[in-house]
């Protein structure tokens, strides 16, 4: 029997026959990539943009923050002038040195805050902090009464709490608004946190002055303490889970955790955009916060106007502000223009200061009334594109140090705030000393809060967010 064996095939040969007998749907390459680290990648993971259920609860917390200094700077402030008899100027350094505290601590909170990795805890301690301290602010009222030097010291403390709770609490919620809000949900964002603060501040001053009636100092300390009690547990339901999913610029925090507050904070002031928006918030915070004493002291001086009239122009006023804000909410989310917006309020508002000045000559009451309401609506205007423009800046940059950039804006903000009072009056004071009329002072001082107004309308428009900022993309949620 022959056997026949089989010829080794040339390795050519080989190569195409396996060619050839391979299945005709061979499964494809599975390519798996895996992405390289690289430290100069200014990229972030999508974070879900807050939703509108989740705004309204930071607007909440923001109601409740304002629910407890407003019974401090109303209530309590008002039975100190009047139930005490103690001089204006007392209260008045209270609530400027609440604000120099703010100025002090602000930046380092939201440093401390950046951090963190979460902000919730923050927020929570200083609104605790807050109803502690403005409890403790009513009871050493109280206690003047009895002991003027022991009320007056827990006073001066207290207020120095409520100065440290409202930094802590406030800053690094405008750092979680700026994080997570999508560029067009910011005005409308900035808008609703606005509109449910002044309803929060509504609904406080309506309920307190039934929880103190009748007057009584146990009444006043009791009501401070239920407010403050319901703002916390405002704050921790609304604060639960409110930083859901990664946080924009968690790398560089992580990459940065060693960076001192110093280094930092040099770092966010070498941005001009940062500074020129510093000096914007001064400046319009300064002629906002200083017409409030302004207003209604001159249409009673120069036009003889009631208490009551005074009252209702005042609401006028408010009623312009809303619909201000309700007007910019709608169209400044399709321009995406912000710091525009800002600056054509302040140039309105400015315009409207030049009209009330003018009336006691040229058009009267009727035209002050009028002008009072268009003063308004641009006040509306300038606050929304103001803080759209603070979220703005405080994400341009995916450097995980939003709460800095808004500590620092709103250091810049108490400071205007607490600069305001003394410098309006004292404005006044020399105007009447050297033109010996209350009428011709009041005007020189609204021209005055016009020109300021302008100014900062230019420093608006050059503080926007700078051109080919890192965007963080936010899936709608």
């Amino acid at each position: 029997m022959q056997i026949e064996g089989r010829r080794a095939e040339p390795a050519a040969a080989a190569r195409s026959r396996r060619a050839t007998e391979r299945p005709a749907n061979p499964t494809p390459d599975v390519q798996v990539r895996v992405p390289e680290f690289n430290a100069t990648d200014r990229s972030t993971p999508e974070i879900a943009s807050m939703s509108w259920p989740r705004i309204v609860r930071l607007g909440l917390v923001q109601a409740s923050i304002g629910g407890v200094v407003v019974m401090l700077t109303s209530i309590v402030n008002r039975v100190m002038i009047v139930e005490l008899a103690l001089p204006a100027v007392v209260p008045g350094l209270l609530v400027a040195l609440h604000f120099a505290i703010q100025f002090a601590l602000r930046p380092s909170f939201g440093h401390g805050s950046d951090r963190a990795g979460r902000r919730e805890q923050w927020i929570v301690g200083g609104m605790v902090l807050l109803a502690v301290c403005g409890t403790g602010a009513a009871a050493g009222a109280a206690w003047i009464a009895t002991d003027r030097t022991l009320g007056l010291v827990v006073a001066t403390l207290s207020f120095l709490g409520v100065g440290a709770g409202v930094s802590a609490a406030g800053t690094p919620l405008f750092a979680i608004l700026a994080e997570r809000v999508s560029p067009e949900r910011r005005p409308r964002a900035a808008a609703l946190v606005l509109v449910v603060m002044i309803a929060g501040f509504i609904v406080t001053t309506a309920v307190a002055s039934r929880l103190i009636a009748p007057f009584t100092w146990a009444r006043l300390v009791e009501a401070t303490a239920a407010v403050g009690a319901i703002a916390c547990a405002v704050t921790v339901l609304a604060v639960r889970g409110i930083e859901r999913g990664p946080r924009a610029g968690a790398r560089r925090v992580r990459e940065r955790s060693g960076t001192d507050f110093r280094s930092a904070l040099r770092a966010v002031l070498a941005d001009s955009e940062a500074r020129a928006f510093c000096w914007f918030m001064f400046l319009s915070m300064l002629a906002y916060s200083a017409q409030d004493l302004i207003l209604e002291p001159f249409t009673g001086i120069a036009f003889g106007a009631t208490p009551a009239e005074s009252t209702r122009i005042s609401s006028m006023h408010r009623g312009g502000m809303l619909l201000g804000m309700i007007v910019t909410a709608a169209f400044a989310a399709r321009s995406r223009t912000a710091s525009r917006w800002a600056s054509a309020g302040c140039a309105l508002s400015a315009a409207f200061f030049v009209l009330i000045a003018l009336s006691p000559t040229a058009g009267g009451l009727p035209l002050a009334k009028l002008a009072v309401v268009g003063l308004g609506i641009g006040n509306g205007i300038f606050c929304i594109g103001a803080l759209t423009t603070m979220m703005e800046l405080g994400a341009a940059h995916v450097d995980g140090r939003s709460g800095l950039r808004m500590g620092v804006y709103g250091a810049v903000e108490a400071m205007a705030m607490g600069m305001a009072g003394l410098l309006g009056a004292g404005a006044f004071d020399i105007a009447r000393s050297l033109l010996g009329s209350p009428t011709a002072a009041y005007v020189t001082v609204l021209a005055g809060e016009a020109l300021v107004f302008t100014v900062a309308a230019v420093f608006a428009v050059r503080s926007g967010a700078p051109e080919g900022a890192p965007v963080v993309e936010l899936a709608h949620g």
